[in-house]
C-alpha cells in the first residue's frame, strides 16, 4: 500500500515538472536570452557520458569548429529532486540552442512549446524494425504523461524506408519528421582502422580466446531500471559447459543486471565486440540488426518469446528474421553449433535490404545536411 501511494505521489510529482514548471522555466529563459546561432546541445537522459549512439556525429560537428555543450545524465541513478533540477538546468541551455541532438526518449524536450528556429534531431538509438514501441505499446509511455513524448522533433532518422512510416505512427508525428538518412553510429562498422583495433583490443585482453570460436550473448533490457531481469541465463551457463576448449563464450548483459545476477560481464562496448564474435545470441535486442553488417550467423533466443509477444509485440513475424530460434533452452547447444557450420548469406542480404539499407557509411553526413548545418 505504502509503495503504490509512493508510486502515485511520483507520478504527479512528475505531472507537475512537466506539464507545469518545465514549460515555465523555458518560457522565462525564452524571453531573456536569444537564440545562440552556433549552439549546438547533446542530450541524454539514460547516460552519465556520451551515448555511443551520438559518437560519431559529435566529433565530426567537433572538429568543425561548432560550440558543443554536452547534458549527459542518468536519471535513473539519481534522486527525483536531482534529475529535476538537472531537467530545469537543461532548459536555459535549451532556449538558446540551435540545434538539439538526442538519441531517445528525452522528456524536458517535448515538455514546452520550443522556438520554430531551434531544431531538435532525433539520432535514434537503433537500426531495424522489431519489437513495437512509443503509442504502439502500452509499455513505453507513462500512463499519466500528458502530451506526445515525441513532440517538438523536426527529424527522427532511421536505417531503412521501411521504417519511416511505422515509426512515424509509433511516434505520431508527421511523415515528413521521420527520414531513412541511415543511423549516425552505424558509420562506424564502415571505419577499416575501427574494426581492426576493436580486434586488437579484444586479443589485448583476452589472449585465452585466440584460435577459438568466439560466441557473444547479448540479450536485451527486461523489466525497468528498478527491477531488470533476464530470461534464460541458466541455460547460456549450461551451453558453455557443453561447447568445450575450441569455444570463447562472453556475456554481455545490461549494467543494471550484472549486479543482481552477479555477472563478471565483458567490459568491452557491444560493438567492439561484433567484429571478433563468430556467433551472436541474442533474444529481442538491435544488436541483431547492428550484426548484419559483419554477415555471419545468429541464433535468436527467446526462452519467453510467447509472452514476449503478447505483452509488448512485433511489427515484423519473428520466425523470419533468422533460421535458428530458440525457445528451448536444452537446445541452444545444438542450435549454435548447426549455426556455425551453415551458410545463409542470401537470407542476411535480404534482411540488410529492408532494414538497414540507408546505412552506408555516410549517414552522418546526411545527418548534419538535414539538420541546416
Amino acid at each position: 500500500m505504502i509503495n503504490k501511494i509512493s508510486f502515485t505521489l511520483r507520478q504527479k510529482m512528475k505531472s507537475l515538472l512537466q506539464n507545469v514548471i518545465l514549460p515555465a522555466v523555458y518560457l522565462f529563459f525564452r524571453a531573456i536570452y536569444r537564440k545562440e546561432p552556433e549552439l549546438i546541445v547533446f542530450a541524454d537522459a539514460h547516460h552519465s557520458e556520451i551515448p555511443y549512439s551520438m559518437q560519431r556525429i559529435h566529433a565530426e560537428l567537433e572538429k568543425r569548429g561548432y560550440k558543443i555543450t554536452d547534458v549527459f545524465e542518468d536519471y535513473s541513478s539519481m534522486s527525483f529532486i536531482g534529475s529535476s533540477l538537472s531537467a530545469v538546468k537543461f532548459m536555459k541551455t535549451y532556449a538558446r540552442a540551435k540545434v538539439v541532438f538526442i538519441c531517445d526518449n528525452f522528456l524536458p524536450v517535448a515538455s514546452c512549446r520550443k522556438r520554430k528556429e531551434t531544431t531538435v534531431v532525433q539520432l535514434w538509438h537503433s537500426c531495424g524494425l522489431l519489437k513495437k514501441f512509443g503509442y504502439d505499446t502500452t509499455e513505453d509511455i507513462p500512463s499519466g504523461y500528458k502530451g506526445n513524448v515525441y513532440r517538438n522533433y523536426n527529424l527522427l532518422t532511421v536505417s531503412a524506408p521501411a521504417l519511416e512510416e511505422v515509426f512515424a505512427n509509433a511516434t505520431r508525428l508527421d511523415k515528413s519528421v521521420v527520414r531513412a538518412l541511415g543511423v549516425s553510429r552505424s558509420d562506424i562498422f564502415f571505419d577499416e582502422k575501427w574494426h581492426s583495433d576493436s580486434v586488437a583490443d579484444f586479443y589485448e585482453q583476452y589472449p585465452e580466446a585466440k584460435g577459438k570460436k568466439v560466441i557473444l550473448w547479448a540479450p536485451t533490457f527486461r523489466g525497468n531500471a528498478h527491477n531488470p531481469y533476464l530470461a534464460g541465463l541458466d541455460s547460456v551457463k549450461e551451453l558453455q559447459k557443453n561447447l568445450g576448449e575450441d569455444y570463447f563464450l562472453i556475456i554481455k548483459a545490461h549494467p543494471h543486471l550484472e549486479a543482481k545476477y552477479s555477472l563478471s560481464s565483458c567490459p568491452i562496448p557491444t560493438e567492439r565486440l561484433l567484429p571478433v564474435t563468430d556467433l551472436l545470441i541474442t533474444d529481442y535486442s538491435s544488436v541483431f540488426f547492428d550484426y548484419l553488417f559483419f554477415g555471419k550467423p545468429t541464433v535468436l533466443f527467446a526462452p519467453d518469446l510467447e509472452e514476449y509477444e503478447k505483452k509488448r509485440g512485433f511489427y515484423v513475424d519473428y520466425s523470419t528474421l533468422c533460421p535458428h530460434i530458440v525457445t528451448d533452452g536444452e537446445k541452444l547447444t545444438k542450435a549454435v553449433l548447426t549455426a556455425l557450420d551453415g551458410n545463409n548469406a542470401s537470407h542476411i542480404k535480404e534482411l540488410k535490404a529492408y532494414h538497414i539499407s540507408s546505412c552506408d557509411g555516410g549517414s552522418t553526413e546526411r545527418i548534419i545536411k538535414a539538420a541546416g548545418l
